[in-house]
């Protein structure tokens, strides 16, 4: 079980503003590391690389976009050669193209990283899955937040982290490290 040449890495929502303390408190604090690493490794193969942004319809979001939440974090500026995905809810899929543009560019392996784990990771994992791409979701490569459950209890980000990643394993997704997949 191994990542293909030429697997697209698809990195979700790594925007200014989901560091906005307004979030809470979040896990995995190595997580851009990890990214980071993944994007240098994908960018040296000369691999598909897609930037995923969120356009949030509310003001309040941190990603409104008539403020600098929205913009990308200076070391996830997507390259010219690299694909854009603008999306208005938390899945990649939905109400954008990028089905058909990896289609198009026979690209049949996805592997995502990014935030929030139980949210846009989450979601666009689930879809990736459900259209039958071979979905790998690089765990300490994500993070989210502190959460509270429907019945009110507080959950802390590692155990909404494990729950996500836990519903993704096997159904929808492969959950690797990223020390397991780079050289």
């Amino acid at each position: 079980m191994e990542v293909r040449a030429g697997a697209a890495l698809i990195l979700i929502d790594q925007q200014k503003g989901i560091h906005h303390p307004k979030l809470g408190r979040r896990n995995n604090p190595h997580a851009e590391e990890r990214m980071l690493a993944l994007l240098a490794y994908w960018r040296r193969n000369d691999w598909p690389v897609i930037h995923v942004q969120h356009l949030s319809h509310s003001p309040e979001s941190v990603f409104w976009p008539e403020q600098s939440g929205v913009e990308f974090q200076e070391a996830f500026v997507p390259r010219a050669s690299e694909m854009l995905v603008q999306k208005r809810v938390p899945d990649a899929f939905c109400g954008t193209a990028l089905e058909a543009n990896l289609r198009s560019a026979g690209i049949e392996q996805v592997v995502l990283a990014g935030v929030a784990t139980h949210n846009s990771v989450e979601s666009t994992a689930r879809t990736a899955g459900n259209f039958g791409f071979d979905t790998w979701v690089i765990e300490d490569a994500c993070y989210t937040f502190d959460k509270v459950d429907f019945f009110g209890h507080m959950h802390s980000a590692e155990m909404v982290h494990a729950m996500s990643l836990g519903n993704l394993q096997g159904e929808y997704a492969t959950v690797i490290s990223s020390q397991a997949l780079l050289p």
